[in-house]
């Protein structure tokens, strides 16, 4: 199964640089991916689904060779999810058989399942937390907001000068720390030399629209008691997901503990969720068979 790159022009004004597999009549795919990644993280899936689906894994404005407005306002929710409706239009014109997403695009992916459910049959999401827990968490959790306090620092307006510096010093340690190099980590030693090229070519395409999505969001640790994401709220209808969810949550996931899915039911009446205890953040490079399982019992079941 051969994966090819495509251009997707979008009405608006934005370019998805698209790797893409399968055929075109076929069922769609989407596949978004995270930080600090790119749309060829998903290769494997595509090859495992492209006999019977359209696949199709954008990279994310700001992203590799995809568009990149400087403006951080520019990487709001509403305009990445402005992105996907005007993609899965023009590249699908129907619904998505499913739409999977991790990390930050399983963000985006949770806002497009709220807010334009008939553009997607089912949601799969893969270690990306809904943004009412994960704002609850921010809120009272001291371990997520230990967890997560690396955000504030890709935030800092020198970030991308220092996550640059030495070959990318600062950014090898959000793989590594998880034991992406280890080969006696379980699923550890995904991280090879040629993979590691991968990373560095899209890094040296500039790291400033990837972390303008830390900029825009409010969701963020606070460092102060009157810091914004205290006061925010989200009105439930906002935030309920009404398509059939599946979620598969690596539990050693330093960045995102469990407590993540504490009460996401009231969020996503049609839920099941995998628990998969030894995983951590990068599942998707340390066990892709396994979540390619995933996808398909979730394909089977609704």
């Amino acid at each position: 199964m051969s994966i090819e790159s495509i251009y997707a022009e979008l009405p608006h004004g934005i370019t998805l640089h698209c790797r893409v597999a399968g055929p075109a009549n076929a069922p769609a795919l989407v596949f978004l991916h995270g930080f600090p990644e790119a749309a060829f993280v998903w290769d494997e899936l595509l090859t495992h689904f492209g006999d019977r689906y359209r696949c199709i894994a954008p990279n994310l404005r700001g992203f590799e060779q995809s568009s990149a407005p400087l403006e951080v306002q520019a990487y709001r929710a509403k305009h990445l999810v402005g992105d996907l409706l005007a993609l899965i239009k023009q590249q699908v014109g129907a619904p998505l058989a499913a739409l999977v997403a991790h990390d930050w695009g399983g963000a985006v992916a949770w806002n497009l399942a709220a807010q334009h459910p008939e553009v997607l049959q089912r949601l799969v999401i893969i270690n990306s937390p809904h943004p009412a827990t994960f704002l609850r968490e921010l809120q009272t959790s001291p371990e997520q907001q230990a967890a997560s306090e690396y955000m504030n620092f890709l935030c800092r307006p020198d970030a991308e000068a220092l996550l640059s510096e030495n070959d990318f010093a600062r950014m090898w340690p959000l793989l590594t720390n998880m034991g992406a190099t280890d080969a006696g980590h379980p699923g550890g030693g995904w991280l090879t030399e040629a993979v590691k090229d991968q990373y560095r070519a899209v890094w040296c395409a500039g790291l400033t629209g990837a972390l303008n999505y830390y900029r825009a969001s409010p969701l963020r640790p606070p460092t102060a008691p009157d810091s914004p994401v205290m006061s925010l709220s989200f009105p439930p209808a906002f935030v309920t997901v009404n398509v059939p969810t599946h979620v598969i949550w690596a539990e050693a996931d330093i960045a995102l503990p469990p407590g993540l899915l504490d009460g996401l039911d009231a969020f996503v009446p049609q839920l099941t969720v995998t628990r998969v205890p030894a995983a951590t953040h990068w599942i998707v490079h340390e066990r892709p068979e396994f979540v390619a399982r995933e996808i398909e019992a979730a394909l089977a079941r609704h």
